[in-house]
């Protein structure tokens, strides 16, 4: 039989070298491959049971196939491993006991060593004395985590059998950076802890039996390559990812248009990869013959990856910087409110109660006391749900230092650690849409960190503004380490720029730009506005018919418009003045008028709006192709009659010949347009600047006037706001509240059928116990009304079980024992047993024992009675008494005789 090289007697040729730490296997080396090469690594996380998983999952790893593999088995630290030995008997690929610095290479297998933490950098491993000195060890996320931020989209992780939750925290890590995660099915593992874990913390790629992933896997990465190209935004099919969209938008209420398109198409392709569809047009369609498939996909595209306390450094500027320069400057007794949007399962919301909460402690010699009330929001209905609970497996205790651990955290026997109250009541969770949902405002802090990242950037610039709007003036914006406030630093400036901490500016630039442009637009003429219709009756008569002609024949030409300049009635020829634009039609003044006329007539125009006061503007020039025209504007704004009332009569008086002034007015006009190339008189310019004064002055006037109504407009919109905010809050608090009352009610009444399970289980013994006692037993409360009887006991009295309440005095028994109802009643008053002997009509006898029912609690609550047959008794004590009554007779004779 050929031997086994590894446990050769001969000296030792190809096989594992444990003994020397930096020594590789001479004909074993790795396989050669270039430094920039990138290739999928997998991560394989195992405890116990994890041998026998491990070899079902190598039993199929023989032919290359350009990965590499990690095993993170959990080790005995005292005993030397024999785990590379054991895996290598089940693959013919090459296994390694991981070295420091050793270079991982494709078409390898690296196991970790005992009593060691392992990660990955820069392609090699490197090995660490365990972080934990003592207690819960987490090795699998540890290496996890690694491997994410090393290999990002290569990066494959893999749970099998074990206990605990090793793992779960360090597949986020891999799902955020694009990564493929498979896990044992639970119920072929020997210990389902860790899969069940890993199942509930991430939408798992693939879930089979350890002998069934390597297979799945390599199916699955011909339809998703781990080594993936990132699809350009051409390459991608925009209608059929518009159409999965919208499906999901129907489906959830989300619109994920708004999210980077690579992002979201490099996901939906994983989802294609697990269903083996190759088109996306195909996966449209296979969505909408599986809704369940939306869900699992929208679980899919909601990132959920948080833990506590990361990128310390920040927590750690907030609590020594951020928090203290806020409690400086704030009155005592202060309530800040910060807001956690996209809080996921809520450890960044609680690191930031817990922050406060230990800055505050720093803070207290300053005799101040603040409170803080957060709210965290997201999209996802279960993390909220988890988030609320505040409950969190063991492997927080990475994250968390056992200080932390101790003051705000209530451990929960062999599960994990669920959060104290003193920090839960902080915090407020409710379900909302950052991108739609209202805001809520008068904010201190806003810590929004990671969500950016996901959105494309027009959507990034309305949320920075969105949180710029929620905070007071001075509050604290803190975004996520890839994260930045773009180019609005007109909104915010850098407290931090590396840790992405930014303070809200009290007043900003954009803010009176956005005032200017609403002013401009409010003073914008409205030249496209719905047509208002006016009805004057006209009366067929003399002076009706005289009127008309005088108004066509020899008045000046003149239009009826209402306050928007929409003309509703038009009197003479004013072809001269008014022309129809060109496009849409438009009966509207400012649109019709000609050139000169069109930048005089709306300041003239909001001047006559103001009073009922003729408003006249004269000599103004109106150029027509070469020919020149001048004429005198009037408008005023008609009191009565009062069918006319507040409409403006705008008259057009043609001016046939200029005043020698007013021709030098008109000149002064040109020359100074043309930088005063003709000559005026001191006089012709004092008019000149006179006129342009009122024009500025009317101007003035109206711009503050259109400054009031924004302004007041303004104020109401924010009160509005304010109360609907305050109407949303008070309904996110009660919900809140009812969804905490509806989990307290549902413990009481998991407990309350407990309680009537255990009754039940034992009203059944009792039943069992008395009838097995074969003893008539009658049970009656104080009243001597019957609460329970057995069945020997229809034998002496004629009971059914609707006689159970009635009185006992009233039933009928054989019973020679009149004085029973006597009895019982001294029994309760005196609560001394009472016990005789009876007969029955039919001869049989009972000994009956009249006792007191006693509760728990020592108290008297009725009586029991019990008759036990003694008929054999008694025919025995008879026919014994019989038979020493015939001896003592006998013996009597004898003594006659004698």
């Amino acid at each position: 039989m050929k031997k086994n090289p590894i446990f050769s007697e001969e000296k030792q040729k190809p096989g594992i070298d444990t003994s020397n730490e930096n020594a590789i296997p001479e004909q074993w080396d790795q396989p050669k491959a270039k430094v920039e090469e990138r290739f999928p690594v997998v991560g394989i996380g195992a405890s116990a049971g994890g041998l026998e998983a491990l070899e079902q999952f190598f039993t199929h790893v023989n032919e290359p196939n350009g990965m590499a593999y990690v095993v993170i088995q959990h080790l005995d630290p005292t005993h030397k491993g024999m785990m590379p030995e054991l895996l290598q008997r089940c693959t013919t690929m090459k296994v390694f006991q991981a070295k420091e610095g050793l270079k991982i290479r494709p078409n390898s297998i690296y196991v970790i060593p005992p009593n060691k933490s392992m990660s990955v950098l820069n392609g090699s491993l490197h090995l660490f004395a365990p972080i934990e000195t003592r207690g819960l060890r987490l090795p699998v996320d540890y290496f996890f985590h690694s491997l994410a931020e090393d290999y990002k989209e290569n990066s494959i992780a893999v749970i099998l059998s074990g206990m605990g939750s090793d793992g779960s925290a360090g597949l986020r890590s891999i799902k955020e950076k694009g990564g493929i995660v498979l896990v044992q099915d639970p119920e072929t593992a020997k210990y389902s802890g860790m899969p069940r874990s890993a199942i509930e913390a991430v939408v798992a790629d693939i879930v089979a039996p350890a002998d069934e992933l390597v297979a799945k896997l390599l199916t699955f990465l011909k339809h998703f390559p781990a080594v993936h190209p990132i699809p350009s935004t051409e390459t991608i099919d925009r209608n059929a990812l518009d159409k999965i969209i919208i499906l999901l938008r129907t489906k959830t209420g989300h619109d994920f248009s708004p999210y980077k398109k690579n992002s979201v198409h490099r996901r939906i392709e994983r989802r294609m990869a697990v269903h083996k569809i190759d088109k996306i047009s195909q996966y449209v369609r296979f969505l909408q013959e599986n809704p369940k498939e939306l869900d699992i996909l929208f679980k899919e595209l909601l990132i959920g990856v948080t833990s506590f306390f990361r990128d310390p450094a920040v927590w750690e500027f907030l609590k020594e910087k951020v928090f203290p320069s806020l409690f400086e400057r704030l009155p005592n007794r202060y309530v800040l409110r910060a807001w956690v949007p996209a809080c996921s399962t809520g450890e960044e919301t609680y690191s930031l109660a817990i922050i406060f909460k230990e800055a505050q402690d720093l803070f207290k010699q300053h005799n101040k006391n603040f409170t803080l009330q957060i709210f965290a929001t997201d999209l996802d209905a279960d993390a909220i749900n988890k988030a609320r609970k505040g409950f969190f497996p063991a492997n927080i205790a990475t994250d968390v230092s056992p200080e932390r651990l101790n003051r705000f955290f209530t451990p929960v026997e062999d599960e994990g650690f669920c959060i104290r109250s003193e920090i839960r009541e902080m915090v407020v969770f409710a379900q909302q849409n950052v991108t739609k949902d209202p805001p809520f405002t008068k904010l201190d802090i806003v810590s929004c960190r990671n969500l950016l990242i996901y959105l494309e950037s027009e959507l990034q610039k309305r949320l920075i503004s969105l949180f710029h709007y929620s905070l007071n003036p001075g509050g604290i914006l803190v975004l996520g380490s890839s994260e930045s406030n773009g180019d609005n630093r007109i909104l915010f400036n850098s407290i931090d720029a590396k840790l992405r901490i930014y303070r809200r500016l009290i007043s900003t630039t954009p803010s009176s730009s956005r005032q200017v442009e609403l002013s401009a637009s409010v003073l914008n003429i409205k030249t496209d506005t719905t047509k208002k219709n006016l009805t004057i009756k006209v009366t067929d008569n003399m002076e009706t018919l005289a009127d008309q002609l005088l108004l066509q024949q020899f008045a000046p030409a003149s239009v009826l418009v209402n306050n928007e300049g929409d003309i509703l009635y038009i009197t003479g020829r004013t072809g001269n003045y008014l022309e129809p634009a060109s496009g849409k039609a438009n009966m509207n003044i400012f649109a019709m008028a000609r050139p000169g006329l069109r930048n005089e007539l709306p300041i003239v125009f909001h001047k006559a709006l103001q009073c009922y006061q003729k408003v006249v503007l004269r000599n103004i020039k109106i150029t027509d192709n070469e020919k020149v025209n001048f004429v005198d504007l009037t408008i005023q704004k008609i009191e009565k009659p009062d069918a006319l009332k507040d409409l403006l009569i705008v008259v057009f008086s043609e001016v046939s010949a200029i005043p020698e002034k007013d021709s030098l007015k008109v000149k002064g006009r040109k020359s100074s347009s043309e930088k005063s190339a003709e000559n005026l008189n001191d006089e012709d310019l004092r008019h000149e600047l006179q006129r342009l004064k009122e024009e500025m002055q009317s101007s003035f006037e109206i711009m503050q006037t259109s400054q009031e109504e924004l302004r007041s407009a303004n104020e109401e919109l924010q009160s509005t706001n304010e109360e609907l905010q305050s109407t949303n809050e008070e309904l996110t608090t009660s919900k809140e509240e009812m969804q905490s009352l509806n989990e307290e009610l549902q413990t009481v009444n998991i407990e309350l059928q407990s309680k009537v399970d255990d009754y039940t289980l034992v009203n059944n013994d009792m039943i069992n116990l008395l009838n097995s006692t074969d003893i008539a037993i009658l049970f009656l409360d104080r009243e001597l009304h019957i609460r329970r009887f057995t069945k020997q006991t229809t034998k002496i009295f004629k009971l059914i079980q609707s006689d159970i309440g009635r009185s006992f005095t009233d039933q009928v028994s054989d019973l020679k024992y009149p004085e029973i109802l006597n009895d019982v009643k001294e029994v309760l008053r005196t609560l001394i047993l009472v016990e005789k002997d009876v007969a029955t009509n039919d001869g049989r006898w009972f000994s009956v024992r009249i006792i007191p029912y006693r509760t728990v609690d020592d108290r008297i609550d009725g009586l029991v009675i019990t008759f036990s047959d003694i008929t054999k008794a008694k025919k025995l004590e008879t026919e014994l008494n019989k038979t020493i009554a015939i001896l003592s007779s006998h013996n009597l004779d004898g003594h006659e005789k004698q």
